[in-house]
């Protein structure tokens, strides 16, 4: 029997035990220079796989004129629906229990100017399916922002970690600390003792869009379902026939972000 990770308890616990006003500051401004903007003021943001609710919260403090938050996990519903309460439950930010793979859902939604999803889609279980679904929410002339694994920068290969993921899931709870302990000494490390001061002061550091290592580390351990494509493969299905231009993407990192703009009619 497989094993969907507990995202939602992972980013509730995020929000709890790290969220701060730095971490605050770090997501904003990566999401605003990933956008080239310099604030969202008279855009709608829609927050496809809240998650901690941490960057529908940096969306807010940047301006955003309405900001529409969904997650299917009830974890991540109520860690975002605390961070709205820490800035009086403003009325503009509506947050909800919902699926992306949900069209009937989907429907009430209607379309945002920005639409972001970080490093959710490839774990729904059906990531084709929720891109084509989540193409449908970008308002003509919009943004769409996201962040897909990538199969040309995984290594070892993505088989290899859906394996590793699957064992994690299926581990108890000591196991899962002997397989983290294991991914440190491996890959942070190296097998190299020497490098333990340097991977502590990493430890301390704020992480880029404001996340926490130890959080990132049991997502990346236990984040099952879990699929991954190629940058080519994302371009394609995004631009032919849906009327979307890539406008930039990053790789290098495990999740390649990417940008498309909304430019013909929808």
């Amino acid at each position: 029997m497989e094993t969907r990770f507990e995202f939602g308890k992972n980013w509730n616990g995020f929000v709890k035990k790290y969220y701060n006003e730095e971490r605050l500051a770090a997501s904003q401004k990566h999401l605003l220079q990933f956008l080239e903007v310099t604030d969202l003021k008279g855009r709608s943001f829609l927050d496809v796989g809240c998650g901690s609710g941490l960057h529908s919260l940096a969306a807010f403090r940047a301006g955003a004129e309405r900001i529409i938050s969904f997650d299917l996990d009830e974890w991540s519903v109520h860690a975002t629906t605390y961070l709205r309460s820490t800035v009086g439950d403003p009325d503009k930010w509506t947050v909800y229990n919902g699926s992306i793979l949900d069209k009937t859902f989907l429907i009430n939604l209607g379309r945002a100017d920005i639409v972001y999803s970080w490093g959710v889609l490839h774990h729904t279980g059906n990531m084709w399916q929720a891109l084509e679904n989540t193409l449908g929410l970008v308002k003509e002339r919009g943004r769409l922002y996201i962040a897909i694994y990538d199969r040309e920068v995984i290594k070892p290969s993505g088989e290899y970690w859906l394996e590793i993921k699957q064992a994690y899931n299926s581990s108890g709870f000591l196991g899962k600390r002997l397989k983290e302990v294991k991914y440190i000494w491996d890959f942070e490390l190296a097998h190299r003792p020497w490098l333990l001061p340097a991977f502590l002061r990493k430890l301390r550091e704020q992480r880029m869009r404001g996340m926490a290592f130890y959080p990132d580390l049991k997502d990346w351990l236990g984040g099952y379902p879990f699929e991954f494509a190629s940058t080519e493969q994302i371009k394609s299905f995004c631009e032919e026939g849906k009327e979307l231009k890539l406008v930039k993407v990053i790789c290098g990192e495990a999740n390649a972000e990417y940008l498309f703009s909304a430019e013909l009619s929808r």
